[in-house]
């Protein structure tokens, strides 16, 4: 081969370096093409299965939620029977959230929960629970049936007797409310 440092020598070392490191790369090259289509392959399958989970999880969800409403506000008129305030409070508060359309207000009346919200104002003995029961109040008073049906059991009298607060505001305004609506609906005692 001659002198080791001639140029010939370093131009074939140097071919076989570039033949060597292009076989490397395209063997690389293909490896990571293979790689890459494996884990596109394997993220469009898990968003399949993430699809047909929420779609089986809907489905399921359209069959049972229906009647854990009606569950839920039995069981939110059922705390308001409890001595323990807090847990009239956090009945009264379910009962709130529930009394957005007229059917779900009247099905609040069906089951007792404006019997019970009349007895836990009349006999709370903190302002949070008198303003948690008022808030339900104004809420179901937005059905002129509820309202009816508040008129029947004595609300009036009852919503008159609950005293002031001084620490919160928000009972006279929620008693103002009340006793506003009963009045344009002409329900005045």
């Amino acid at each position: 081969m001659g002198n080791p440092l001639s140029p010939f020598f370093w131009h074939l070392c140097r071919r076989r370096a570039q033949i060597n490191l292009q076989s490397r790369n395209f063997s690389s090259y293909s490896g990571k093409d293979e790689l890459s289509i494996e884990q596109e392959a394997e993220r469009k399958i898990g968003w399949l299965l993430k699809l047909l989970f929420a779609g089986t999880a809907t489905a399921i969800g359209y069959q049972f939620f229906p009647y854990m409403g009606d569950n839920l506000m039995q069981q939110s008129v059922s705390l308001l029977q409890v001595k323990d305030p807090l847990f009239k409070r956090m009945g009264a508060s379910r009962l709130a959230r529930f009394a957005v359309d007229d059917e779900r207000r009247m099905k609040i009346v069906e089951i007792g929960g404006a019997k019970e919200l009349l007895n836990m104002l009349s006999t709370a003995k903190d302002d949070r629970t008198r303003k948690a029961a008022l808030k339900t109040l104004v809420a179901l008073s937005n059905s002129d049936e509820a309202l009816a049906s508040l008129h029947d059991n004595g609300a009036i009298s009852i919503i008159k007797s609950t005293p002031n607060s001084l620490e919160d505001a928000e009972v006279q305004i929620f008693k103002s409310n009340l006793m506003k609506r009963f009045h344009d609906m002409r329900y005045d005692e």
